[in-house]
């Protein structure tokens, strides 16, 4: 498939392989938006970003500057036209050095495209330099103007496509991957699917069906869910909707989930869940709510199934995972998979007989 918009390199120095870099790490296992051809980090310049990640090569080199970027990307082939800001922080501010590369790039006519809280498009310094090399800048998470924005309206309730939530027990989880995940088996076995991303990586990654959640004013939340689910369902009619889950129910710095229960009305649910977090990601002396409670929680909320909890092996040695899946699943009485490890097949096995085949 052709990048939707050509060649980029990712700017996630200092924070690849973090939980601060998982916009790169989305765009390092997927996106169908960019080609691309190298992520800046100078802790680990000049390894491979997948054997990095994930212990699987992909061929994108981690590189120590944006300079060093531009010249893989030209000897591969496929200059680069992009920076795309791959970082991720608690509050999504602009650091100094996120703006270094940000100058460098509109200095040398590359687009950027940043996910920020902080927007790009209106550092006036910033805005004059693109000007001035032709550049582009998009800043994803800038919320739409509120006449573009929707109003729940009941109309969710003519979707009769599979609706799937892919929720988890705290932020930075691993839940945008597993629904990616999902979407790809489901396609390889021949059925359809369409992922509903609510965050700004999803939509980095490509996904056609997107809003950022968390920049949207809160009278419209339920109503851009709706509107995304429906717009799917009209436009595409797929066998499978899944929707991607933002921040948990529990998480006090970012609560979420409820919203898509009660909006895009799924017909079950998955759980990311990483066991050996004890406290919620980025806050230490918040300890993480038992999984079987979350589990609890949602599904008395929603009044939907928990199918399964997908596990991240975050902190697991490669042989350790099977037992960890194993006590995920004694502890709350459900299948569990590392689909990122594994694969998803056992999983959409599992959500193809839920669904009735």
């Amino acid at each position: 498939m052709k990048p939707l918009d050509g060649t980029a390199i990712v700017y996630c120095d200092g924070a690849f392989n973090t939980p601060n870099g998982k916009t790169a790490h989305g765009l390092v296992r997927f996106t169908r938006r960019y080609h691309v051809a190298a992520v800046v980090d100078r802790n680990h310049a000049g390894k491979d970003a997948g054997e990095v990640l994930d212990r699987r090569p992909n061929s994108i080199p981690l590189v120590a500057s944006l300079e060093e970027g531009l010249r893989v990307a030209e000897q591969g082939g496929t200059p680069a036209t992009s920076l795309v800001i791959g970082i991720a922080p608690d509050g999504g501010r602009i650091d100094a050095g996120m703006r270094a590369a940000i100058r460098e790039a509109l200095q040398l006519g590359l687009n950027v495209d940043s996910g920020l809280h902080d927007f790009v498009s209106e550092d006036p310094e910033l805005v004059a330099m693109a000007a001035q090399s032709g550049a582009r800048i998009r800043d994803i998470r800038k919320p739409p103007h509120r006449s573009e924005l929707h109003f729940f309206s009941g109309k969710i309730e003519e979707v009769e496509a599979y609706t799937l939530a892919v929720l988890g027990t705290d932020s930075a989880v691993g839940k945008r991957t597993t629904a990616w995940m999902i979407v790809q088996e489901l396609e390889r076995r021949g059925h359809t699917a369409q992922l509903i991303g609510t965050g700004q990586t999803a939509w980095m990654q490509g996904a056609k069906y997107s809003f950022v959640l968390d920049s949207l004013i809160n009278d419209f939340v339920a109503g851009e869910i709706e509107h995304a689910v429906w717009s799917a369902w009209k436009d595409e009619r797929p066998e499978f909707i899944i929707l991607e889950g933002q921040g948990s129910l529990m998480n006090p710095a970012y609560p979420g989930g409820f919203e898509l229960l009660a909006a895009g009305r799924p017909n079950a649910v998955i759980m990311q869940h990483a066991p050996t977090r004890m406290e919620y990601d980025g806050f230490p002396g918040y300890p993480m709510h038992p999984l079987p409670q979350q589990i609890d929680v949602l599904q008395r909320l929603s009044g939907k199934p928990v199918l399964a909890v997908t596990v991240n092996h975050e902190g697991l040695l490669p042989d350790q995972i099977p037992g960890a899946c194993e006590s995920v699943s004694e502890e709350c009485g459900l299948p569990a998979f590392d689909v990122l490890e594994y694969g998803a097949g056992p999983l959409v096995d599992v959500i193809l007989e839920a669904r009735g085949g």
